[in-house]
Parts: C-alpha cells; sequence; structure tokens
C-alpha cells in the first residue's frame, strides 16, 4: 500500500531551512530524494510529501489603492519528509510518487493561469486567498481520487490511464509551468 502525504504551505515568505525540490519536467524523482526514516508499522510502501507554496506582494498608493501585484507559486518535493520501503519500492511504485508530484505541479500551473485572469482590484488579496483554498482542495481531491482509482498503484491499467491524463493535463497548463 502507498499513501501519499500532502502538505499545503501558504505564506508571504517561505523562511524554512528543510531542503525541497522545485517540480522541473527534466528531472524525476529517484529513491534518493526519499531521505526520511520508513515506517516500517505503516502499511505503506512510501511516502510522498508535496505541496504548494504561494507568496505574493501587492502595491498600493498612499490612499491604499492596489497598484500592482505579483504572485510566487512552486509545486515542490519534500524530501525530509518522505521515504520509502527499500525491500518493496520498485519502479513501478516510484512511477507512481512521481505522479503525484506531477498532479501537484499541475495545480500550481491551475493557481498560475487562475491568477492571470485576475483584474486588478483593491480586493486582490482577497481573491487570491480564495483561489489559494479552491486550489489546494481541489489539489487534495485529485490526490486522493488518484490512489483510489489506482489502488495506490496495484491497479496497472489504471495507473496507465492516469499516466496519459497527466501528460494531456500538463500539455494543456504548458504556458504556466514551473520556470526554475
Amino acid at each position: 500500500m502507498i499513501r501519499f502525504l500532502f502538505l499545503i504551505i501558504c505564506c508571504v515568505c517561505v523562511q524554512d531551512t528543510e531542503p525541497v525540490l522545485v517540480w522541473d519536467a527534466s528531472y524525476k524523482l529517484s529513491w534518493t530524494d526519499f531521505k526520511a526514516k520508513p515506517d516500517m508499522s505503516d502499511a505503506a510502501v512510501a511516502i510522498t510529501a508535496s505541496g504548494i507554496t504561494f507568496g505574493f506582494s501587492i502595491t498600493q498608493t498612499d490612499s491604499n489603492d492596489v497598484v500592482s501585484f505579483e504572485t510566487d507559486i512552486h509545486a515542490h518535493f519534500y524530501p525530509e519528509q518522505s521515504w520509502f520501503k527499500a525491500e518493496q519500492g520498485d519502479n513501478h511504485i516510484l512511477k507512481h510518487e512521481q505522479l503525484h508530484f506531477d498532479i501537484t505541479e499541475l495545480h500550481a500551473r491551475k493557481f498560475r493561469y487562475r491568477v492571470s485572469q485576475l483584474k486588478l482590484s483593491n480586493s486582490i488579496r482577497k481573491e487570491l486567498k480564495k483561489i489559494n483554498s479552491e486550489i489546494n482542495s481541489e489539489l487534495a481531491q485529485m490526490q486522493n481520487k488518484y490512489d483510489s482509482e489506482t489502488d495506490y498503484s496495484r491497479n496497472f491499467e489504471s495507473q496507465t490511464t492516469w499516466g496519459t491524463f497527466m501528460n494531456a493535463e500538463l500539455a494543456k497548463y504548458s504556458n504556466y509551468k514551473s520556470i526554475n
């Protein structure tokens, strides 16, 4: 059994010393990226910890009118919180774990897309926080659906279907991919 650990990090400024991997199309996870000690009492073979970090800044006039805003949105993998059982981890399970990270990247792209559709207004802070909440809810739902439909990687046909689906979804939002 594989479980997915989903982390939501929402902040204006990330000041954490924990190492992270930023999603990158040219890099695929390897078992060496999973640094945490496995929980041998857990039925899971692997735990992937990933999440979206989100920060923003707003520029206002002296009269508090919003004149501009910037966002910083990334899909991260947390090696120190991710683990696997070496005697059971294989390439099939690693691909399942990679897809969890890819789902996180897809939602970071959807987040960036929705932000790009916003109109500048004095309620931008509220709108950004609302999108953040919605995206993280949708991300959690998709992660759970993925594990359910693939039976935590044991349904090979569904695993293949999800891989094809994710490639298409990432391509659909390719204009909003992570830039490292």
